[in-house]
């Protein structure tokens, strides 16, 4: 497995991959690797892919108040993980080989970047946009793998390519979950015991809601039911809302597919998770 700290030597070995007739595969991470992102690698590996996983915690997507200098960083971890799990290469660029003195570009996303943890966190899905874009044209990507548990960002993603008109091609990955049902999170490390032991009443309470909304109840009694369930549990809640799972639109037609989204604060700790909901009719 290649370790790569330099945009030149990221290029030299992409090119070389090429020119054995591979197709190259993208995992972008902030690092910090997990099941969930093993997930990712495992679903990228295929015959005749080589695989790239970048690893860069990018200051852009952080607000001034958020854990960017906090984030945890286990690069000599990742790297043996990534080893042991099939990936060709680890793109590990520092902050100034990605943005350099003088940098002064930036990709926006209407529409789809507005609500929920765009509103929630300004300015993130601008960050989020720009070094994924970034990301695609250094690898030069064929394919890339994202966790659908960041479900708005997969979206604006998607935005970005069609819009731009992007060849890579954007596979979604399903959650990955601990056995009481948690997401799998880099961010679940800030959690002590008592608090994650509180914590799974996230994934219930999105499950108990979900059920409801699929069988037909009533939207608002079910989110309120949710809202209720995580307040009594000790988080605070940023938004729980159901969406239009390809516009995220609000107050989606229950004959379209939706995905019912939150974020919720558990002490210091932001966690966010979603559940798929079926058409109904």
């Amino acid at each position: 497995m290649l370790t790569i700290r330099d945009l030149d030597g990221l290029r030299a070995a992409v090119a070389a991959w090429r020119a054995e007739g591979a197709t190259i595969a993208l995992v972008p991470t902030m690092g910090a690797l997990h099941a969930g992102h093993i997930a990712l690698v495992e679903a990228a590996r295929r015959p005749g892919t080589r695989v790239i996983v970048s690893i860069f915690v990018n200051p852009k997507q952080f607000g001034p108040d958020e854990d960017l200098a906090r984030y945890p960083r286990r690069e000599s971890a990742d790297v043996r993980l990534l080893a042991e799990h099939g990936c060709d290469g680890v793109w590990l660029p520092p902050v100034e080989a990605m943005y350099p003195a003088g940098f002064a570009t930036g990709v926006t996303v209407s529409g789809v970047s507005d609500s929920f943890d765009g509103a929630a966190r300004p300015g993130h899905f601008d960050g989020v946009a720009t070094v994924v874009t970034k990301l695609f044209n250094q690898t030069r990507a064929d394919i890339a793998y994202f966790g659908e548990k960041d479900f708005q960002q997969l979206a604006v993603i998607r935005r970005i390519v069609a819009d731009l008109d992007m060849s890579v091609e954007i596979v979604g990955v399903p959650i990955q979950r601990d056995d009481d049902g948690l997401a799998l999170s880099s961010r679940n490390i800030y959690l002590d015991d008592a608090q994650r032991a509180k914590a799974v009443a996230l994934p219930r309470a999105l499950g108990v809601a979900a059920r409801a909304i699929g069988r037909g109840d009533d939207v608002e009694a079910a989110l309120a039911e949710a809202r209720a369930a995580l307040h009594a549990a000790g988080f605070a809640v940023d938004y729980i809302a159901l969406a239009d799972a390809e516009t995220l639109a609000e107050s989606p037609a229950a004959d379209r597919p939706r995905r019912l989204l939150a974020a919720a604060r558990m002490g210091a700790t932001r966690l966010i998770d979603n559940v798929a909901i079926e058409p109904i009719g």
